[in-house]
């Protein structure tokens, strides 16, 4: 990634000394920042390409939007029953496997088996934004303290086992999901690495990448098979994602018991993401009661709607050239 000057630098951090004095917008910053001011300043510049005006507004707009979906609370919004979160986690896989040698933590993704089926797309936002503010305001920060550095950013590792042309189901929710992070969570990712690839990914990829920008492209690792041997030079074997432990393990929820698969809710990092959830609540004196947390969906960006139509043309193409376009018929995008 390129680096950010410090004259830009220094131009939005006083653009931003005007937020002083808008008490809502400033205890949220807080939050957003968590005490590592200069870094954060750096994630939007990089995402509005050093440009401080822009950068501005990008970081204003995730400021107001957090303010009025009352993203400060959510943590102290657990899902319940804890029989719904389970059916969350079982599809909707992601999970915290470990760190980095560097001290990043390692989220793992199931992409490819994650299937968002068994809830409301509202409850798989809110888990989305969820995990998102605990890896933020409790992970993060614990990290930086532990190596005594800031450590602000993350590495994933995408499992694309399982990846069919059902996926195409799946666009507009990940289409949200993916505009909410880049809106408000801008460069939090430092690389994302893709593990077992099947065909169909390979023939969306090649359409795809040229319509990223180049710091997206860069972030971006397409690993051989599991790609252990390649993870290890970068993290211990014990904070290897499950499914990248042996050749061909795949993703599945259930090829591990609860405490090595990161996906499960039997897994430390979601016991400990749920326990605190819950225990917010109770500090925060806000009753846990039924029902998804709703938040306002941001207007995809246009590279975002283009990427989108891009795979969702590439996977007709592939069930045409397949002579299974018929099931494709079947296959209909929710309207949310």
């Amino acid at each position: 990634m390129g680096i950010v000057s410090r004259e830009a630098i220094n131009q939005l951090r006083a653009l931003m000394d005007q937020v002083a004095a808008e008490e809502p917008l400033q205890i949220t910053f807080k939050n957003v920042h968590q005490g590592y001011l200069t870094e954060t300043l750096e994630r939007f510049l990089k995402a509005r390409e050093c440009n401080a005006a822009k950068a501005h507004k990008m970081l204003i707009d995730c400021l107001n939007w957090r303010v009025q979906n009352e993203i400060d609370n959510i943590l102290s919004k657990p899902i319940v029953p804890t029989d719904l979160y389970r059916s969350v986690r079982d599809s909707q896989l992601i999970g915290l496997s470990g760190y980095s040698k560097e001290g990043l933590p390692v989220f793992a993704i199931g992409v490819g088996l994650s299937t968002f089926d068994k809830a409301s797309v509202h409850y798989y936002v809110q888990s989305h934004i969820q995990i998102n503010e605990y890896r933020d305001r409790v992970v993060l920060p614990s990290a930086s303290k532990k190596y005594g550095r800031p450590i602000t950013t993350c590495v994933k590792v995408l499992d694309m086992t399982g990846l069919k042309l059902s996926a195409l189901s799946q666009i507009k929710l990940l289409t949200i999901i993916s505009s909410i992070d880049d809106l408000n969570y801008p460069e939090k990712t430092n690389t994302y690495y893709i593990v077992n690839a099947p065909y169909i990914f390979s023939a969306c990829w090649k359409v795809v990448k040229p319509l990223l920008q180049e710091r997206t492209r860069r972030k971006v690792q397409v690993l051989p098979g599991c790609g252990r041997d390649e993870l290890l030079k970068i993290m211990d074997y014990a904070s290897l994602p499950h499914f990248c432990k042996r050749e061909g393990s795949g993703s599945s929820q259930h090829s591990q018991n609860g405490t090595e698969n990161c996906f499960s809710l039997g897994h430390p990092f979601h016991q400990h993401l749920y326990n605190y959830i819950k225990e917010q609540s109770v500090i925060r004196e806000q009753p846990i009661k039924q029902g998804s947390f709703h938040v306002s969906f941001p207007e995809p960006p246009e590279q975002e709607k283009e990427i989108a139509k891009t795979i969702e043309s590439e996977l007709h193409k592939f069930g045409n050239g397949n002579g299974i376009s018929g099931s494709l018929d079947n296959v209909k995008i929710s309207d949310y």
